[in-house]
C-alpha cells in the first residue's frame, strides 16, 4: 500500500506544480486582455488583505472665505463621509480535465482553457461593472428597468423600458451629456464613453466623427480608413458587448458616459488557479477564482 499511496501523492504533486504555474500567466493576461469597463472604473487593490469591507475616506470640499483687514483668518472644518465597498462577488471557472486529454493533447487545449477562463472572469466583472450603473442616476439597481437612463436621440428624455421609446444614439445626445457633466464638476480628463457595437456602427457614420473635413486627420489616420474612434469631444470611445439590457425590451442596450471616479471596483484576490486530482475518476479539477467588490459613488 505505501507504494500506490507514494504514486497518488507524486501525481497530485505533478498537477499542483505544473498546470498552475503553466497556466497562471497565460490565464491573467487573457483576463486582462479581455477587460473592458474594469480598467476605465477608479482601482483599489486589497489583494491579501483580510476582511470582507473596504473603506474609503471622502472629504469634504472647503469654501474660499475673503479675508477682512486685521482679522483672523476663517479655519475650515474638518469632516466628511466614508464609502464602504463590499467584497461579496466571489466568481469562478472550473473544468474537469480527462488523463487522457492530458496525455494526448498538445498545447492546443491548454490554450484554450486559459484563454477561456480569462475571457469568463473579465466578462463576469465586466458585466457586473456595467449592471452598477443601473443605480445612478435615480434608477433602481436591480429591476432591470434603467428608469433614470436617457434616450440616445437627445439625452434628455427619460428612457420608458415598459414603452420602449430607445433611439439610436446622436451627437446631440452625446454633447447634452457632457454638458451634464459639466454641471456636475465632474473633471474634464478620465471621461469614457462606452458603447455597444451597434452604437458604434452609428457613430462611425457620423460624418463628424470620422471625416477628415471635420476631424483633421489624413491618410492613415483617418477614422474611415482605419475604423477606430478613439475620442468624441474629449471623451475617450470604447466598444463592449457586455452592456446590460432592459428586462422587457432585449434588443436596446445601454450606452455609459461616466468619470473615473464614478465607480469603484476593490480587488481582494486576482484570479487564483488551483488544481486537484481526483484519482477515483482519473481527471484534473482545474479552478480558476477571483474575489472583488464593486460601488457605485
Amino acid at each position: 500500500m505505501a507504494y500506490a499511496d507514494d504514486n497518488v501523492i507524486k501525481s497530485q504533486m505533478a498537477t499542483a506544480e505544473v498546470v498552475p504555474e503553466l497556466w497562471s500567466d497565460e490565464v491573467a493576461a487573457a483576463f486582462k486582455a479581455s477587460l473592458v469597463l474594469a480598467p476605465l472604473v477608479k482601482n483599489m487593490n486589497v489583494v491579501g488583505q483580510k476582511g470582507d469591507i473596504v473603506r474609503i475616506p471622502v472629504l469634504t470640499r472647503g469654501s474660499a472665505t475673503a479675508k477682512s483687514a486685521d482679522a483672523r483668518v476663517t479655519t475650515i472644518a474638518g469632516g466628511g463621509t466614508g464609502l464602504s465597498v463590499s467584497l461579496d462577488q466571489h466568481w469562478h471557472y472550473a473544468r474537469l480535465i480527462e488523463d487522457i486529454a492530458t496525455k494526448q493533447s498538445n498545447s492546443v487545449m491548454r490554450s484554450f482553457y486559459t484563454d477561456d477562463a480569462g475571457y469568463s472572469l473579465a466578462v463576469a466583472i465586466d458585466t457586473y461593472v456595467a449592471d452598477r450603473f443601473e443605480g445612478m442616476t435615480g434608477g433602481t439597481l436591480g429591476d432591470d428597468e434603467w428608469a433614470g437612463a436617457v434616450i440616445g436621440s437627445d439625452g434628455a428624455t427619460a428612457f420608458n423600458d415598459a414603452a420602449d421609446n430607445s433611439a439610436a444614439i446622436t451627437d446631440a445626445a452625446i454633447r447634452k451629456i457632457i454638458e451634464n457633466l459639466d454641471e456636475a464638476n465632474a473633471p474634464q480628463s478620465q471621461r469614457y464613453l462606452v458603447v455597444p457595437p451597434s452604437a458604434r456602427n452609428t457613430l462611425m457614420g457620423l460624418a463628424r466623427f470620422t471625416e477628415q473635413a471635420f476631424v483633421g486627420e489624413v491618410g492613415s489616420s483617418n477614422t474611415i480608413r482605419n475604423g477606430r474612434l478613439g475620442n468624441v469631444y474629449g471623451v475617450e470611445l470604447f466598444t463592449s458587448s457586455n452592456l446590460p439590457s432592459p428586462d422587457t425590451a432585449t434588443t436596446v442596450k445601454m450606452a455609459l458616459m461616466f468619470h473615473k471616479e464614478a465607480v469603484f471596483l476593490c480587488t481582494q484576490m486576482k484570479p487564483r488557479i488551483q488544481t486537484q486530482y481526483q484519482f477515483e475518476s482519473l481527471v484534473d479539477l482545474l479552478v480558476v477564482d477571483i474575489i472583488f467588490g464593486v460601488l457605485l459613488i
